[in-house]
Protein backbone atom coordinates (compact mmCIF):
# COMPACT_ATOMS: atom_id res chain seq x y z
CA UNK A 1 0.00 0.00 0.00
CA UNK A 2 1.39 3.23 -0.84
CA UNK A 3 2.45 6.04 1.72
CA UNK A 4 -0.75 8.22 0.44
CA UNK A 5 -2.74 6.04 0.99
CA UNK A 6 -1.72 4.47 4.42
CA UNK A 7 -2.03 8.60 5.36
CA UNK A 8 -5.65 8.51 3.70
CA UNK A 9 -6.86 5.63 5.82
CA UNK A 10 -5.62 6.63 9.17
CA UNK A 11 -7.85 10.04 8.51
CA UNK A 12 -10.78 9.02 6.61
CA UNK A 13 -10.90 5.11 6.88
CA UNK A 14 -13.82 3.88 5.07
CA UNK A 15 -14.09 6.67 3.03
CA UNK A 16 -11.00 5.29 1.09
CA UNK A 17 -11.44 2.77 -2.09
CA UNK A 18 -7.88 1.95 -3.28
CA UNK A 19 -6.75 -1.10 -5.76
CA UNK A 20 -7.94 -4.66 -4.02
CA UNK A 21 -10.09 -2.81 -2.27
CA UNK A 22 -13.93 -3.82 -2.83
CA UNK A 23 -15.71 -1.90 -4.99
CA UNK A 24 -12.57 -0.09 -6.66
CA UNK A 25 -13.34 -1.33 -9.98
CA UNK A 26 -16.87 0.87 -9.57
CA UNK A 27 -15.39 3.56 -7.93
CA UNK A 28 -12.73 4.17 -10.40
CA UNK A 29 -15.41 4.49 -13.08
CA UNK A 30 -15.57 7.97 -15.13
CA UNK A 31 -18.18 9.13 -17.47
CA UNK A 32 -16.46 8.94 -20.81
CA UNK A 33 -15.93 5.33 -21.16
CA UNK A 34 -12.92 6.33 -23.35
CA UNK A 35 -11.14 7.47 -20.09
CA UNK A 36 -9.94 3.79 -18.30
CA UNK A 37 -7.78 5.06 -15.67
CA UNK A 38 -6.66 3.03 -12.42
CA UNK A 39 -5.85 5.74 -9.67
CA UNK A 40 -4.27 5.42 -6.03
CA UNK A 41 -7.65 5.89 -4.24
CA UNK A 42 -10.63 7.35 -4.46
CA UNK A 43 -11.81 9.29 -1.79
CA UNK A 44 -15.54 9.59 -0.98
CA UNK A 45 -15.84 13.08 0.83
CA UNK A 46 -18.35 13.92 2.92
CA UNK A 47 -17.74 17.47 3.92
CA UNK A 48 -14.86 19.86 3.41
CA UNK A 49 -13.16 19.28 6.05
CA UNK A 50 -12.72 15.36 4.11
CA UNK A 51 -11.45 17.20 1.08
CA UNK A 52 -9.31 19.64 2.99
CA UNK A 53 -7.67 16.00 4.20
CA UNK A 54 -7.33 14.53 0.42
CA UNK A 55 -5.89 17.54 -0.91
CA UNK A 56 -3.25 17.82 2.13
CA UNK A 57 -2.10 14.35 1.50
CA UNK A 58 -1.58 15.07 -1.91
CA UNK A 59 0.10 17.81 -2.20
CA UNK A 60 2.90 16.72 1.10
CA UNK A 61 3.08 13.37 -0.78
CA UNK A 62 3.70 14.62 -4.49
CA UNK A 63 0.56 12.76 -5.68
CA UNK A 64 -1.76 14.07 -8.68
CA UNK A 65 -5.18 14.90 -7.17
CA UNK A 66 -7.92 15.13 -9.62
CA UNK A 67 -10.98 16.35 -8.16
CA UNK A 68 -14.54 14.96 -9.37
CA UNK A 69 -17.81 16.96 -8.39
CA UNK A 70 -20.51 15.90 -10.82
CA UNK A 71 -18.57 13.25 -13.02
CA UNK A 72 -19.74 14.23 -15.98
CA UNK A 73 -15.84 15.47 -17.61
CA UNK A 74 -15.17 14.81 -21.56
CA UNK A 75 -11.47 14.73 -20.54
CA UNK A 76 -11.95 12.30 -17.72
CA UNK A 77 -10.45 14.91 -15.14
CA UNK A 78 -12.08 13.20 -12.25
CA UNK A 79 -9.38 10.87 -12.43
CA UNK A 80 -5.49 9.59 -13.43
CA UNK A 81 -3.69 6.64 -13.26
CA UNK A 82 -1.76 6.88 -9.63
CA UNK A 83 -3.52 9.82 -8.55
CA UNK A 84 -5.95 10.62 -5.54
CA UNK A 85 -9.42 11.51 -6.60
CA UNK A 86 -11.78 13.56 -4.21
CA UNK A 87 -14.94 12.34 -5.03
CA UNK A 88 -17.52 14.78 -3.97
CA UNK A 89 -20.51 12.83 -4.20
CA UNK A 90 -21.08 13.07 -0.85
CA UNK A 91 -21.97 16.49 -0.99
CA UNK A 92 -25.10 17.36 -2.78
CA UNK A 93 -27.05 19.33 -0.52
CA UNK A 94 -29.28 21.72 -1.79
CA UNK A 95 -30.75 24.30 0.87
CA UNK A 96 -33.44 26.84 -1.19
CA UNK A 97 -34.57 30.19 0.27
CA UNK A 98 -37.59 31.26 -1.03
CA UNK A 99 -37.43 34.24 0.78
CA UNK A 100 -34.35 35.54 -0.38
CA UNK A 101 -34.41 33.77 -3.99
CA UNK A 102 -30.68 32.07 -2.81
CA UNK A 103 -29.71 28.28 -2.94
CA UNK A 104 -26.89 26.68 -1.22
CA UNK A 105 -25.33 24.02 -3.09
CA UNK A 106 -23.19 21.22 -2.31
CA UNK A 107 -19.95 20.49 -4.74
CA UNK A 108 -21.46 17.43 -6.18
CA UNK A 109 -24.72 18.30 -6.72
CA UNK A 110 -26.37 17.87 -10.48
CA UNK A 111 -28.56 20.01 -12.10
CA UNK A 112 -31.05 17.51 -11.82
CA UNK A 113 -30.99 17.77 -8.13
CA UNK A 114 -30.41 21.55 -8.05
CA UNK A 115 -33.67 22.16 -10.07
CA UNK A 116 -36.08 19.65 -8.51
CA UNK A 117 -35.28 21.86 -5.03
CA UNK A 118 -35.34 25.17 -6.75
CA UNK A 119 -38.43 24.53 -8.90
CA UNK A 120 -40.73 23.55 -6.08
CA UNK A 121 -40.30 26.99 -5.36
CA UNK A 122 -41.19 28.17 -8.70
CA UNK A 123 -36.74 29.49 -9.08
CA UNK A 124 -34.04 28.46 -11.08
CA UNK A 125 -30.71 29.46 -12.36
CA UNK A 126 -28.78 28.91 -15.49
CA UNK A 127 -27.68 25.09 -15.49
CA UNK A 128 -26.76 23.23 -18.12
CA UNK A 129 -28.79 21.06 -21.18
CA UNK A 130 -28.48 17.69 -19.48
CA UNK A 131 -29.45 17.00 -15.61
CA UNK A 132 -27.20 15.07 -14.69
CA UNK A 133 -24.35 17.57 -15.39
CA UNK A 134 -22.67 19.01 -12.51
CA UNK A 135 -23.24 22.11 -10.82
CA UNK A 136 -19.42 22.72 -9.88
CA UNK A 137 -17.95 21.86 -13.17
CA UNK A 138 -20.58 23.69 -15.31
CA UNK A 139 -20.28 26.80 -12.85
CA UNK A 140 -16.71 26.80 -12.77
CA UNK A 141 -16.43 27.16 -16.35
CA UNK A 142 -18.71 29.30 -16.93
CA UNK A 143 -21.97 27.73 -16.86
CA UNK A 144 -24.12 28.26 -20.46
CA UNK A 145 -27.53 26.85 -20.80
CA UNK A 146 -30.87 27.19 -21.45
CA UNK A 147 -31.97 30.57 -19.25
CA UNK A 148 -28.03 32.38 -20.41
CA UNK A 149 -29.60 35.24 -22.71
CA UNK A 150 -32.26 36.02 -19.28
CA UNK A 151 -30.19 35.45 -16.71
CA UNK A 152 -26.71 35.23 -17.66
CA UNK A 153 -24.31 32.49 -17.42
CA UNK A 154 -24.33 29.99 -14.27
CA UNK A 155 -21.15 32.05 -13.29
CA UNK A 156 -22.59 34.89 -13.04
CA UNK A 157 -25.19 34.03 -10.69
CA UNK A 158 -22.30 32.79 -8.29
CA UNK A 159 -22.62 35.16 -4.84
CA UNK A 160 -20.23 32.93 -2.75
CA UNK A 161 -17.87 29.68 -2.71
CA UNK A 162 -16.54 27.62 -0.13
CA UNK A 163 -13.34 26.65 -1.24
CA UNK A 164 -10.53 24.51 0.18
CA UNK A 165 -6.89 26.22 -1.47
CA UNK A 166 -3.98 24.16 -2.38
CA UNK A 167 -2.65 24.10 1.38
CA UNK A 168 -5.67 22.78 2.59
CA UNK A 169 -6.90 25.75 4.03
CA UNK A 170 -10.93 26.75 3.82
CA UNK A 171 -11.81 30.25 2.57
CA UNK A 172 -15.17 32.49 0.90
CA UNK A 173 -14.98 33.64 -1.60
CA UNK A 174 -17.07 35.64 -2.67
CA UNK A 175 -17.23 40.13 -3.99
CA UNK A 176 -15.83 41.36 -0.29
CA UNK A 177 -13.96 37.84 0.45
CA UNK A 178 -10.96 36.85 -1.19
CA UNK A 179 -11.90 38.76 -4.13
CA UNK A 180 -9.04 38.00 -6.72
CA UNK A 181 -10.08 34.02 -5.90
CA UNK A 182 -13.75 34.89 -6.39
CA UNK A 183 -13.04 36.52 -9.96
CA UNK A 184 -11.07 33.86 -11.10
CA UNK A 185 -13.74 30.87 -10.22
CA UNK A 186 -16.11 32.70 -12.44
CA UNK A 187 -15.15 31.07 -15.83
CA UNK A 188 -11.21 29.57 -14.97
CA UNK A 189 -12.47 26.16 -14.27
CA UNK A 190 -11.06 23.87 -11.28
CA UNK A 191 -7.80 25.95 -10.82
CA UNK A 192 -7.54 27.49 -7.63
CA UNK A 193 -9.00 25.04 -5.32
CA UNK A 194 -12.10 22.55 -4.78
CA UNK A 195 -15.42 24.26 -4.35
CA UNK A 196 -17.30 22.32 -1.48
CA UNK A 197 -20.15 24.63 -1.20
CA UNK A 198 -21.73 27.50 -4.13
CA UNK A 199 -24.27 30.37 -3.19
CA UNK A 200 -26.50 31.25 -6.25
CA UNK A 201 -28.95 34.21 -7.16
CA UNK A 202 -32.08 32.39 -8.28
CA UNK A 203 -34.61 34.02 -10.33
CA UNK A 204 -38.83 33.04 -11.26
CA UNK A 205 -38.79 30.23 -13.41
CA UNK A 206 -41.54 27.88 -13.46
CA UNK A 207 -43.32 26.69 -16.56
CA UNK A 208 -41.37 27.23 -19.75
CA UNK A 209 -42.88 26.98 -23.04
CA UNK A 210 -40.07 24.32 -25.39
CA UNK A 211 -38.98 21.18 -26.85
CA UNK A 212 -37.83 19.92 -29.99
CA UNK A 213 -38.96 20.58 -33.37
CA UNK A 214 -37.22 18.70 -36.44
CA UNK A 215 -37.03 20.22 -39.83
CA UNK A 216 -35.29 18.55 -42.92
CA UNK A 217 -31.74 18.75 -43.21
CA UNK A 218 -32.46 20.39 -46.81
CA UNK A 219 -34.00 23.52 -44.85
CA UNK A 220 -31.10 24.03 -41.99
CA UNK A 221 -29.58 27.00 -44.02
CA UNK A 222 -32.36 28.77 -43.70
CA UNK A 223 -33.02 27.76 -40.00
CA UNK A 224 -29.60 28.45 -39.10
CA UNK A 225 -30.12 31.95 -40.77
CA UNK A 226 -33.29 32.72 -39.30
CA UNK A 227 -32.21 31.44 -35.52
CA UNK A 228 -29.35 34.27 -35.82
CA UNK A 229 -31.71 36.34 -36.60
CA UNK A 230 -34.20 35.69 -33.74
CA UNK A 231 -31.23 35.19 -31.26
CA UNK A 232 -30.00 38.89 -32.24
CA UNK A 233 -33.49 40.49 -32.11
CA UNK A 234 -35.87 38.17 -29.79
CA UNK A 235 -36.96 38.96 -25.88
CA UNK A 236 -34.18 37.44 -23.88
CA UNK A 237 -37.01 34.58 -22.24
CA UNK A 238 -35.96 33.11 -25.54
CA UNK A 239 -32.91 30.21 -24.92
CA UNK A 240 -33.22 27.82 -27.22
CA UNK A 241 -30.36 26.45 -30.08
CA UNK A 242 -30.48 24.46 -33.12
CA UNK A 243 -28.48 21.09 -33.44
CA UNK A 244 -27.55 18.31 -35.76
CA UNK A 245 -29.37 15.54 -34.07
CA UNK A 246 -30.43 12.25 -35.66
CA UNK A 247 -34.05 11.90 -34.29
CA UNK A 248 -34.92 9.37 -31.72
CA UNK A 249 -37.55 6.84 -31.92
CA UNK A 250 -40.44 8.84 -29.70
CA UNK A 251 -44.02 8.77 -30.60
CA UNK A 252 -43.72 12.13 -32.16
CA UNK A 253 -41.01 10.93 -34.57
CA UNK A 254 -42.50 9.40 -37.80
CA UNK A 255 -41.56 5.62 -37.42
CA UNK A 256 -40.21 6.08 -40.75
CA UNK A 257 -38.16 8.91 -40.32
CA UNK A 258 -36.57 7.92 -36.81
CA UNK A 259 -32.28 7.37 -37.33
CA UNK A 260 -31.93 10.06 -40.05
CA UNK A 261 -30.20 13.23 -39.07
CA UNK A 262 -32.37 16.32 -38.95
CA UNK A 263 -31.98 19.90 -38.20
CA UNK A 264 -33.30 20.54 -35.16
CA UNK A 265 -34.29 23.41 -32.87
CA UNK A 266 -34.78 22.67 -29.20
CA UNK A 267 -36.88 25.84 -27.60
CA UNK A 268 -37.09 27.30 -24.61
CA UNK A 269 -39.01 30.63 -24.03
CA UNK A 270 -39.11 31.44 -20.16
CA UNK A 271 -42.68 33.68 -20.45
CA UNK A 272 -45.57 33.76 -21.25
CA UNK A 273 -46.35 30.82 -23.62
CA UNK A 274 -48.16 32.81 -26.66
CA UNK A 275 -44.82 34.80 -26.70
CA UNK A 276 -43.15 32.22 -27.19
CA UNK A 277 -45.24 30.23 -29.65
CA UNK A 278 -44.71 33.84 -32.15
CA UNK A 279 -41.09 32.19 -31.83
CA UNK A 280 -41.83 29.14 -32.72
CA UNK A 281 -44.27 29.85 -35.53
CA UNK A 282 -41.51 32.16 -36.63
CA UNK A 283 -39.67 29.10 -37.81
CA UNK A 284 -42.41 27.07 -39.31
CA UNK A 285 -42.81 29.97 -41.67
CA UNK A 286 -39.35 29.14 -42.38
CA UNK A 287 -39.46 25.35 -43.16
CA UNK A 288 -41.98 22.79 -42.31
CA UNK A 289 -41.56 20.88 -39.62
CA UNK A 290 -41.16 17.13 -39.86
CA UNK A 291 -41.94 16.51 -36.29
CA UNK A 292 -42.35 18.10 -33.41
CA UNK A 293 -43.25 18.18 -29.69
CA UNK A 294 -43.24 21.80 -28.14
CA UNK A 295 -45.54 23.09 -25.40
CA UNK A 296 -45.62 24.45 -22.01
CA UNK A 297 -43.85 22.37 -19.47
CA UNK A 298 -41.71 22.52 -16.37
CA UNK A 299 -38.34 24.36 -16.57
CA UNK A 300 -36.88 21.28 -14.90
CA UNK A 301 -38.62 18.81 -17.57
CA UNK A 302 -36.89 20.28 -20.52
CA UNK A 303 -33.78 20.30 -18.85
CA UNK A 304 -33.54 16.32 -18.31
CA UNK A 305 -35.67 16.00 -21.48
CA UNK A 306 -32.18 14.43 -22.93
CA UNK A 307 -30.93 12.31 -20.87
CA UNK A 308 -31.53 9.49 -21.69
CA UNK A 309 -29.04 9.95 -24.80
CA UNK A 310 -26.40 10.61 -22.35
CA UNK A 311 -26.07 7.94 -20.38
CA UNK A 312 -23.04 7.38 -18.52
CA UNK A 313 -20.74 4.98 -20.16
CA UNK A 314 -20.51 6.28 -23.87
CA UNK A 315 -17.58 7.23 -25.80
CA UNK A 316 -16.69 11.02 -25.66
CA UNK A 317 -15.10 13.31 -27.83
CA UNK A 318 -15.71 16.75 -28.33
CA UNK A 319 -14.98 19.82 -30.22
CA UNK A 320 -15.73 23.43 -29.57
CA UNK A 321 -15.58 27.16 -30.85
CA UNK A 322 -16.71 30.38 -30.14
CA UNK A 323 -18.54 32.12 -32.95
CA UNK A 324 -19.30 36.09 -33.79
CA UNK A 325 -21.48 35.41 -36.83
CA UNK A 326 -22.82 32.24 -38.44
CA UNK A 327 -22.21 33.56 -41.97
CA UNK A 328 -23.14 32.10 -45.01
CA UNK A 329 -19.47 30.45 -45.63
CA UNK A 330 -19.42 29.23 -41.95
CA UNK A 331 -23.75 27.60 -42.98
CA UNK A 332 -21.71 25.99 -45.81
CA UNK A 333 -19.34 24.37 -43.78
CA UNK A 334 -21.81 23.36 -41.11
CA UNK A 335 -23.73 21.69 -43.42
CA UNK A 336 -20.32 19.92 -45.26
CA UNK A 337 -20.19 18.10 -41.77
CA UNK A 338 -23.13 18.24 -39.54
CA UNK A 339 -25.46 16.30 -41.41
CA UNK A 340 -22.88 12.97 -41.12
CA UNK A 341 -23.38 12.94 -37.60
CA UNK A 342 -22.53 9.75 -36.61
CA UNK A 343 -24.84 8.57 -33.82
CA UNK A 344 -28.14 9.44 -32.06
CA UNK A 345 -26.06 10.31 -28.98
CA UNK A 346 -23.78 12.55 -31.24
CA UNK A 347 -24.90 16.24 -31.83
CA UNK A 348 -23.96 19.54 -32.84
CA UNK A 349 -25.24 22.71 -30.66
CA UNK A 350 -25.28 26.05 -31.34
CA UNK A 351 -25.92 27.85 -28.25
CA UNK A 352 -26.57 31.54 -28.33
CA UNK A 353 -24.85 33.67 -25.40
CA UNK A 354 -25.61 36.95 -25.77
CA UNK A 355 -28.56 39.11 -24.22
CA UNK A 356 -27.83 39.12 -20.39
CA UNK A 357 -24.02 37.14 -21.18
CA UNK A 358 -23.02 40.61 -22.96
CA UNK A 359 -24.59 42.53 -19.90
CA UNK A 360 -21.41 41.55 -17.75
CA UNK A 361 -17.98 43.44 -18.58
CA UNK A 362 -15.71 41.38 -20.13
CA UNK A 363 -12.92 41.67 -17.02
CA UNK A 364 -15.79 41.47 -14.52
CA UNK A 365 -15.02 37.77 -14.26
CA UNK A 366 -12.58 34.72 -15.27
CA UNK A 367 -14.89 34.08 -18.27
CA UNK A 368 -12.94 35.13 -21.51
CA UNK A 369 -15.46 35.33 -24.28
CA UNK A 370 -17.70 38.28 -22.94
CA UNK A 371 -18.02 39.21 -27.05
CA UNK A 372 -18.90 36.23 -28.49
CA UNK A 373 -22.58 35.85 -29.55
CA UNK A 374 -22.65 31.78 -30.04
CA UNK A 375 -20.71 29.03 -28.29
CA UNK A 376 -20.98 26.00 -30.76
CA UNK A 377 -19.76 22.36 -29.70
CA UNK A 378 -19.27 19.09 -31.60
CA UNK A 379 -20.11 16.75 -29.03
CA UNK A 380 -19.17 13.47 -30.62
CA UNK A 381 -20.79 10.29 -28.48
CA UNK A 382 -21.47 6.61 -29.08
CA UNK A 383 -21.51 3.38 -27.61
CA UNK A 384 -19.60 1.06 -29.28
CA UNK A 385 -15.58 1.80 -28.34
CA UNK A 386 -14.73 0.11 -31.87
CA UNK A 387 -15.72 3.16 -33.73
CA UNK A 388 -13.75 5.34 -31.81
CA UNK A 389 -11.41 5.95 -34.54
CA UNK A 390 -14.24 6.87 -37.18
CA UNK A 391 -15.92 8.74 -34.97
CA UNK A 392 -13.19 10.51 -33.75
CA UNK A 393 -12.16 11.46 -36.83
CA UNK A 394 -15.64 12.83 -38.14
CA UNK A 395 -15.42 15.56 -34.82
CA UNK A 396 -12.00 16.65 -35.86
CA UNK A 397 -12.66 16.90 -39.75
CA UNK A 398 -15.43 18.99 -38.52
CA UNK A 399 -14.01 20.91 -36.16
CA UNK A 400 -10.80 21.57 -38.33
CA UNK A 401 -13.71 22.56 -41.38
CA UNK A 402 -15.11 25.65 -39.33
CA UNK A 403 -12.48 26.06 -37.24
CA UNK A 404 -11.65 29.59 -38.81
CA UNK A 405 -14.66 30.85 -38.66
CA UNK A 406 -14.48 31.08 -34.57
CA UNK A 407 -12.68 33.35 -32.19
CA UNK A 408 -9.95 31.02 -31.76
CA UNK A 409 -10.19 28.44 -28.52
CA UNK A 410 -13.13 27.34 -27.18
CA UNK A 411 -15.76 27.21 -23.87
CA UNK A 412 -13.28 25.08 -21.47
CA UNK A 413 -16.41 22.63 -20.26
CA UNK A 414 -17.10 21.81 -23.93
CA UNK A 415 -13.44 20.50 -24.92
CA UNK A 416 -10.93 17.45 -24.75
CA UNK A 417 -7.73 16.74 -23.11
CA UNK A 418 -5.97 17.44 -26.23
CA UNK A 419 -7.20 20.93 -26.25
CA UNK A 420 -4.81 21.82 -23.44
CA UNK A 421 -2.26 23.46 -25.98
CA UNK A 422 -4.59 26.14 -26.27
CA UNK A 423 -5.45 27.26 -22.84
CA UNK A 424 -4.13 30.71 -23.80
CA UNK A 425 -7.10 31.02 -26.32
CA UNK A 426 -10.09 29.06 -24.79
CA UNK A 427 -9.80 31.06 -21.49
CA UNK A 428 -9.66 34.51 -23.80
CA UNK A 429 -8.91 37.80 -22.48
CA UNK A 430 -8.39 37.51 -19.18
CA UNK A 431 -5.52 34.39 -19.41
CA UNK A 432 -2.74 36.52 -17.86
CA UNK A 433 -4.76 37.84 -14.90
CA UNK A 434 -5.75 34.14 -14.51
CA UNK A 435 -2.33 33.22 -14.34
CA UNK A 436 -1.47 35.44 -12.10
CA UNK A 437 -4.19 34.55 -9.63
CA UNK A 438 -2.89 30.86 -10.25
CA UNK A 439 0.50 31.91 -9.04
CA UNK A 440 -1.28 33.35 -6.12
CA UNK A 441 -3.40 30.08 -4.83
CA UNK A 442 -1.55 27.38 -6.31
CA UNK A 443 1.60 28.06 -7.45
CA UNK A 444 2.86 24.62 -7.20
CA UNK A 445 0.22 23.68 -9.61
CA UNK A 446 -1.75 21.31 -7.24
CA UNK A 447 -4.47 21.36 -9.17
CA UNK A 448 -3.55 20.44 -12.80
CA UNK A 449 -5.65 17.87 -13.60
CA UNK A 450 -8.15 20.11 -15.49
CA UNK A 451 -8.00 22.77 -18.57
CA UNK A 452 -4.73 23.81 -17.04
CA UNK A 453 -3.70 27.48 -16.45
CA UNK A 454 -0.03 27.33 -15.74
CA UNK A 455 0.79 29.79 -12.71
CA UNK A 456 2.43 33.14 -13.58
CA UNK A 457 6.16 32.63 -13.28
Amino acid sequence: MSTVVESLRSTLADAVVAEGDAGYDEARIVYNAMIDRRPAAVVRCASAADVAAVVRAAAESGTDLAIRGGGHSVPGFGTADGAVVADLSGLTSVQVDPATATAEVGGGATWGMFNEAAGAHGLATTGGIISTTGVGGLTLGGGIGYLARGYGLSCDNLLAAEVVLADGRVVTASADEEPDLFWALRGGGGNFGVVTRFRFQLHPVSEIYGGPTFFELADAPAILAHFQEVARTAPREFGGFPAFQIAPPLPFVPEDRAGEPFMAVIFCYNGPAAEGEKIVEGFRDVATPVAEAVGPMPYPALNGAFDALVPPGLQHYWKASFVDELTPEAIAAHMAHGPLVPTVNSTVHFYPINGACHDVAPDATAFGHRDANFAIVIAGMWPDPAENAANTAWVRDYFGAVEAFGQGGGYINFLSQDDQPQAAANFGANYARLRAVKHAYDPGNVFHINQNITPEV
